[in-house]
């Protein structure tokens, strides 16, 4: 098996790439820089420069891979975005173009909460998950939308996974449970077109 991880430098992308080579999967790694890779990483993975805001870069990324992970963020910028959206709708497109159903996508379970309720701070934030998630579930594809609670550094434990999730199964998620999942669900069908709450026990 063969997957491209788009932000794939990132706290969780990274969890994800080591996830992937632990299970024998052949990764590509979508970057924007390289030299954010760490170098024990950089010979085990397929490096792919390019920017999810270029579509022909995209679809070359997607090109011969048999799943998708996307996991781009803003490391800590929590202001007005459309990129994470924009480059999901590339990213869509590149993979219906290309014939790749299977896409597990890291959002955020503030797309739980009530507007009113998500603070204030991350509305913006989450104004443009919640377009990702409308660009998903709106696809032909295979998606699986991961709503993560707080992403921690805690070292990897026993996890809640639900499918079908209107509301977290609790408070955080370690960043290597949440990019193990983000791996593993790509080739597990009863996840497909699904909401999924997970978190830690």
């Amino acid at each position: 098996m063969k997957i491209v991880i788009f932000g794939s430098t990132g706290m969780t992308g990274l969890c994800a790439v080591e996830a992937a080579i632990k299970k024998g999967i052949s990764v590509r790694a979508f970057v924007r820089d390289a030299s954010k890779m760490p170098e024990a990483l950089k010979d085990k993975v397929e490096l792919f420069p390019g920017n999810v805001l270029e579509p022909d870069s995209v679809a070359d990324a997607v090109d011969g891979t048999d799943g998708v992970v996307i996991a781009l963020g803003t490391r800590n910028c929590l202001d007005a975005t459309s990129d994470m959206s924009e480059g999901t709708k590339n990213i869509i497109d590149a993979m219906r173009a290309k014939n790749v159903k299977p896409v597990s996508a890291c959002l955020s379970a503030f797309l739980f909460y009530e507007p009113a309720k998500v603070p204030p701070r991350f509305v913006d934030l989450n104004e443009d998950h919640k377009r990702m998630y409308e660009v998903l579930k709106d696809s032909p594809l295979n998606w699986i939308a991961v709503f993560p609670p707080h992403i921690s550094d805690e070292p990897s434990r026993e996890v809640t996974v639900l499918p079908n999730a209107t509301s977290s199964p609790g408070r955080a998620i370690s960043k290597w449970d949440l990019g193990t999942f983000l791996v593993e669900s790509l080739s597990e069908p009863k996840y497909y077109k699904s909401v999924i709450g997970i978190a830690n026990k």
